[in-house]
């Protein structure tokens, strides 16, 4: 049986043109089925059984190697959505091969150690993220880890990100001419207006780790027609989920406050799926650690102090979890960037590759044959308030 290292170093090079074909072929999210069919199509070559369009998303897969053998269940995130005009500036590219290369080199050793080992391709993290819809429906139910790795300008340790809601604010009102009958119409968007005042002086009341931030969807048609209707979109944030319901509340009384003082009405909805916070497992992160430390043979910095969100979290308050960084060295290199597109086709993008597929498997293969090891993940998941 051939080691971790070998089998990475024979399905490296096609992991790389998988990644470097995504980069000149990207696609948006729930929009990426040749992304998909290749990662699947590796998958299958290596003995997975695949599904597709799982979770009520055609884009989405899973990808199952079961040994036959009792053992802990493994499982890899792959994404592989793009971004509107800068392709795959966040390295979903790497991502994504990265996942599906430490899922094929894992599969080798389970047939011995036991285990199995699940690949789930999770679509439109960007937007809309599948891992919502899996994380609800049972995907996670009989999995005992659940690992992903994101590039990064360096490596840093699994940290936190923020629960998020995304919310839409929709106001009716009443048209009229706006110069030679004001009186007979009702202004929307003078409800999203105060809508803005409101959340503003909010503000100020609020916890730091709290973000809130929006933009005018529709606000009307012509300056001499009262507008009937406008919209608003926000994305509140906050550290913990508890939190951000309790700031949720906050904001949607003074939504309806807006829609009171201009006689409008007011709907509300969700226009993207919410996210919860990432809560890192401690021992899963310090066992990633040390093996992306040993391949690299550079430190693992602390986690980043979070502020963006991620449908990770969702899946780290049903499974343990982590969501590490494996870094280019290129300190301040930003992501949603060109720039940052560029380097996953770069040697280093395609060592990234490499270093970030064997020390997923690494992990993986040591959860399955440390039953230590697992007793501590499974024992912290079990205090951890979600």
């Amino acid at each position: 049986m051939k080691s971790l290292q070998e089998t990475i170093q024979d399905i490296h090079g096609e992991l790389c043109h998988i990644s470097d074909y995504l980069y000149h072929h990207p696609e948006l999210g729930d929009q990426e089925y040749q992304s998909m069919q290749l990662l699947t199509k590796l998958l299958e070559e290596h003995q997975f059984e695949v599904e597709t369009g799982v979770a009520g998303r055609n884009t989405a897969f899973k990808a199952t190697f079961d040994s036959g053998k009792p053992g802990p269940t493994i499982a890899y995130l792959a994404e592989y959505d793009a971004l509107p005009g800068v392709g795959h500036a966040c390295g979903h590219n790497i991502i994504g091969t990265m996942s599906v290369g430490a899922g094929i080199i894992l599969s080798k050793q389970v047939a011995e150690a036991g285990g199995s080992v699940v690949v789930l391709g999770t679509p439109a993290e960007e937007t809309n993220g599948a891992k919502v819809p899996m994380s609800e429906q049972g995907f996670f139910d009989s999995i005992d880890v659940a690992m992903i790795v994101h590039p990064g300008d360096q490596a840093y340790e699994s940290g936190e990100a923020l629960a998020m809601d995304a919310i839409q604010f929709a106001y009716f009102g009443k048209t009229s001419h706006a110069a030679a009958a004001p009186e007979k119409g009702i202004n929307a968007l003078d409800s999203v207006i105060q809508l803005f005042n409101g959340i503003n002086a909010l503000r100020e009341h609020l916890p730091t780790d709290v973000r809130i931030h929006g933009i005018i969807a529709d606000g009307g048609e012509a300056a001499n027609v009262v507008p009937d209707k406008a919209v608003a979109q926000f994305y509140v944030r906050a550290k913990e989920r508890k939190e951000l319901d309790a700031v949720v509340e906050k904001v949607q009384y003074i939504a309806e406050g807006a829609a009171l003082m201009t006689g409008a009405r007011l709907e509300v909805s969700n226009y993207e799926l919410s996210y919860d916070n990432m809560i890192t497992n401690q021992a899963l992160s310090k066992a990633f650690t040390k093996h992306l430390e040993n391949i690299t043979a550079q430190p693992v910095l602390p986690a980043k102090e979070g502020y963006g969100s991620i449908d990770m979290g969702n899946v780290s308050h049903v499974v343990p979890a982590i969501h590490p960084y494996i870094g280019f060295d290129i300190p301040g290199l930003t992501a949603h960037t060109q720039a940052f597109a560029d380097m996953t086709i770069t040697d280093k993008g395609h060592q990234m590759i490499a270093d970030g597929a064997l020390a997923l498997a690494q992990t993986g293969f040591e959860v399955i044959t440390d039953a230590k090891l697992l007793a501590e993940i499974q024992q912290e998941f079990s205090k951890t308030e979600c």
